[in-house]
Formats: C-alpha cells, sequence, structure tokens
C-alpha cells in the first residue's frame, strides 16, 4: 500500500506547465527524495499536495483510498505537514505558541498554557526533537527552528511530513541531526518526502528517489541501486561533471584589501567587527558561516549598499569608501548578489533591460544620450548564448525564467564587463547541478585570468573546491583563516558553530 500515490498531476500557470502528468508514488515508511533541476516542477508537485496549488487534472490516493485536497486545512486533516524553506514561524513568540497556534488546548475559553507547554515538551522528548518549549524563536538557532517547524506538523497528528529543501541554512552537524531525526521519525512509522537539489544528500538519507525534468517524470530509482553521476545524467539529460578541475596557483601581488571594516545591521543589531583580510591576483577567498553571522553584512558594506562605520576598503590601492554602489561597479567591481531579485534583477523588467542594469548611459548601450536599442539587443542575444541562458529571448521578462536561468543573466551581464573583483554571495542558491557546473567554470575561468574573487556561500563543497582559502564568520568576527586544501567539512562546521578546533 503506497501512502501517497498522485497519479497525472497535471499544473500549469498561464502557458507554462509545471507539471506534466506527473506521477508519484510514495511507499509508506520510507523517505522518498524528489529531485530535479530548479524549476522543473517538484514544489509545485508537493503545493498540490499539501493544497498550495490545486491541480488541473490527476488523482490523489492517500493509504489507497482518493482524496480532494484543495486547500492545506484538508491536507493537514488527511495528515500531511510540510515544512518549507522558509519558516513560518512568529520570532517574538515561544516555542509552544508557535507550535499550538490555531489548534490551542483550551481551559474554558482560555488557552490551557500549562498543557501546551505539557504536550510540546512530552511530543518533543518522543521524537528527539530537544527543544525548550518557553524559548522565544528569535533567541533559538535556525536548526531549532527547523525543529519547532517539524514538532507544528505532528502536534497536528501528520503522518506524512513534506520537507522543502530543509538543510539549505544549516551547518554540516544540524544536517546530521536532522537525518538522525528523520530517520527516527521513518522508524517511529512516519512517511517522508524530501525536495533537495543536494546529490550527496540524497545519496545519504532517501530509499527512493524520484527525477523530475521539465515539469514530467523521468523515472523512479531504488537509492541503493544509483549514484551522483547516473541522477545528475537524469535531471538534466546529459553528462554533468561534478568535480571541480582547479589549476594550481602561485603567490602573486595582493588586488583587494579589506582593513578594520565595520558594520551595523540595525534590523538585527548583528555588528560586523573589525574584519580584516586580502585578495591575491587570481585567488578565490572563499568565506564560510551559517547564515545570519555577518556573511550579508559584508556583502553589502563592500557594494556601498550598507553604510560602513570605519575601515578601509582597498581596490589595487583605491579606497572605496566614499564610493556609491555605481560607482563602485563603474571601477571594476561585479556583484553576484545573495538575493538575486532584490539585488541582482528586475523581474518586471526584459532581458535586454535587465542586461544593461547600472550602465544603460554607458558606451556602447548609449549614444549622445539615446539608447542604442539594437546594440543593447545584439549584446543580450550573445550573452544568451554564450552563457546558456535557457528559456529566454531578449524580449521575455526575467520573471519567466527559472532560478538557474536568472542567476546566468545577472552572472552575464556581470562577467561580461571586464571585472576587476567579483563578490560572489550564494552564486549557486536554489540553482540545479547542470547550472552549478556552469557558474563555477565561470568563476574559475575569471580565477585564471588573474581577476580577484570573493566567494560567500552556504555550501561547503562549493567553498572548499572553488576556494583557495577559505575564511569563517561567527558573530561578525573573523574566527579563522585556512588553506581550503587543509580543512575537512567537520573542522569548518565546528568553526562556524563558534566551537574550537584542536590542533
Amino acid at each position: 500500500m503506497y501512502a501517497v500515490d498522485m497519479k497525472g498531476i497535471t499544473k500549469t500557470f498561464g502557458d507554462t506547465v509545471a507539471n506534466d502528468g506527473v506521477d508519484l508514488s510514495v511507499e509508506e515508511e520510507e523517505i522518498h527524495c524528489i529531485l530535479g533541476e530548479n524549476g522543473a516542477g517538484k514544489t509545485t508537485l508537493m503545493n498540490v499536495l499539501f493544497g498550495l496549488y490545486e491541480r488541473d487534472a490527476g488523482e490523489i490516493f492517500l493509504h489507497d483510498k482518493e482524496v480532494n485536497i484543495r486547500k492545506p486545512s484538508q491536507a493537514i486533516d488527511h495528515g500531511i505537514g510540510m515544512i518549507h524553506q522558509n519558516f513560518m514561524l512568529v520570532n517574538r513568540l515561544s516555542v509552544t505558541d508557535n507550535i499550538v497556534a490555531g489548534a490551542e488546548p483550551k481551559k474554558g475559553i482560555r488557552l490551557d498554557r500549562k498543557k501546551a507547554v505539557k504536550d510540546v515538551r512530552r511530543l518533543s522528548e518522543k521524537y528527539g526533537l530537544k527543544v525548550d518549549p518557553e524559548a522565544r524563536i528569535e533567541n533559538i538557532s535556525v536548526g531549532d527552528q527547523q525543529r519547532v517547524e517539524i514538532l507544528k506538523a505532528l502536534y497536528r497528528k501528520a503522518d506524512i511530513l513534506i520537507l522543502d529543501e530543509p538543510t539549505a541554512v544549516l551547518t554540516p552537524q544540524e544536517v546530521e541531526d536532522l537525518f538522525r531525526i528523520m530517520r527516527e521519525l521513518k522508524e517511529s512509522g512516519k512517511t517522508l518526502i524530501f525536495i533537495t537539489h543536494k546529490l550527496k544528500e540524497t545519496m545519504t538519507i532517501t530509499d527512493r528517489i524520484t527525477i523530475l525534468r521539465d515539469g514530467k517524470k523521468v523515472g523512479t530509482v531504488e537509492t541503493g541501486d544509483t549514484n551522483p553521476r547516473d541522477l545528475a545524467q537524469m535531471m538534466v539529460g546529459r553528462d554533468v561533471v561534478l568535480s571541480v578541475e582547479k589549476s594550481e596557483r602561485e603567490e602573486r601581488p595582493v588586488a583587494f584589501e579589506v582593513k578594520d571594516l565595520n558594520v551595523h545591521n540595525p534590523t538585527n543589531n548583528l555588528y560586523l567587527r573589525d574584519v580584516s583580510f586580502e585578495i591575491e591576483e587570481g585567488e578565490v577567498l572563499g568565506v564560510a558561516g551559517v547564515e545570519g553571522n555577518g556573511q550579508l553584512e559584508l556583502e553589502e558594506g563592500l557594494m556601498g549598499l550598507r553604510p560602513t562605520e570605519s575601515g578601509e576598503v582597498i581596490l589595487r590601492g583605491s579606497d572605496l569608501r566614499e564610493l556609491t554602489t555605481r560607482e563602485r561597479k563603474k571601477i571594476g567591481i561585479a556583484h553576484i548578489p545573495s538575493d538575486r531579485l532584490r539585488r541582482g534583477l528586475i523581474a518586471e523588467f526584459n532581458l535586454q533591460r535587465n542586461m544593461i542594469l547600472g550602465s544603460e548611459w554607458d558606451r556602447p548601450f548609449s549614444r549622445r544620450g539615446f539608447l542604442d536599442r539594437n546594440r543593447i539587443k545584439e549584446y543580450t542575444e550573445e550573452v544568451i548564448e554564450d552563457f546558456d541562458i535557457r528559456g529566454g529571448t531578449a524580449d521575455v521578462d526575467a520573471k519567466s525564467l527559472s532560478g538557474g536561468n536568472q542567476q546566468k543573466v545577472i552572472l552575464g551581464r556581470e562577467l561580461t564587463r571586464d571585472p576587476e573583483l567579483i563578490i560572489a554571495a550564494q552564486p549557486t542558491r536554489g540553482v540545479d547541478v547542470g547550472a552549478i557546473e556552469y557558474i563555477h567554470g565561470e568563476l574559475l575561468n575569471m580565477r585564471d585570468r588573474g581577476v580577484p574573487v570573493l566567494l560567500i556561500s552556504a555550501e561547503l563543497d562549493e567553498l572548499r573546491s572553488l576556494s583557495d582559502r577559505i575564511i569563517v564568520l561567527y558573530e561578525g568576527e573573523i574566527v579563522a583563516s585556512l588553506d581550503a586544501d587543509a580543512v575537512d567539512e567537520r573542522e569548518l562546521g565546528l568553526l562556524m558553530a563558534g566551537e574550537e578546533v584542536e590542533g
């Protein structure tokens, strides 16, 4: 008997077919992965199952019984819980308040808080999800916040759990802990559906894998009968090079220096304190850290998007601190932002307008105060071809592209301007394996041409394979500077969590 059996699921958005007659069968008490490129239809399919989207065609069976799920409350009533990539928690409320919200135990007409706390503590102990029921969400770690999301679903008696990219903001140690929890949930009789683009994690935690490509099901395989290379080939329809070949480099002159940089973010009251580092010509310096430890403040401070309180930012001998963001880009800083839709693209603009953002009135795009529309279109078409941007012509809006192709638009725009420095923040976040291969290749090409690269990434494999050196940020301070070839994932994870590493 299948816990979930989806047959012929079709979901369209206008002219876009997100799911095209997809079948998905998930056995009871298994961890089943849904794998595919960004835009392949993975999350859409799960949003249909959870009632966030209504399907256009197809049938859904739970435990051999056909169901009609049209909204999340119906999915919850059927025992389905979904843990979204972006947590749905209220920071100023307690763990207990977040878990029981909408299903509070009552004493008369009032919340029975004592019972609520007791129920949450009992549930957390039962499933090994240790968390303080009285703690405020804003005061607990990201890993603990994820446990709260899982407890929310279990409190509502979910026996089918959907986890959408659950490891995106976790340290390696937190990922290990999450996988332990997933295995224990499976052993207790739960069925888990795991959406991810990370092949190593897929091989580690799952029993079976269903692969989607372009909205269609490619196949379902037993995890023990496959390997990362075959999975990547099924995902993108071609062979993918999973390992990164990085050329040897010699010591070269320093091109970029940051000295005693101090930045304050009043939103979360985080201080970037006395941050100093150097990057040589043709060197990739990686920045590791759990999200929220100063990476965003560093990125925005260096680009002039956030005021710096003190310190120096020097590119080839010139201090940049008084320059605007536009001026920094004009002197040759390429910026691949961590938030591509907020900082990198205007989703409603077509690709031509996005390609010339920040350079609208510069040659060769403008002459005597008028845009050279023919040259802009030619340039856009050249970048689309050179950077393998799929699904788009020069006239389509950026919002119509998948996340991976939106990222390639930014990459193409920034790297074709002969940069003197590249600041690449989370360059492959939410991007499929085929686009990751391409982006990594382009960054290493720029390194080999002598361009210094600052790589800020939450992906430790990415940092270790692309970087020459790695610095670790913890609570706004650099706590370690390491040779990328001499550090392992465990050591990095401990340093990211503020722990000391022996030796």
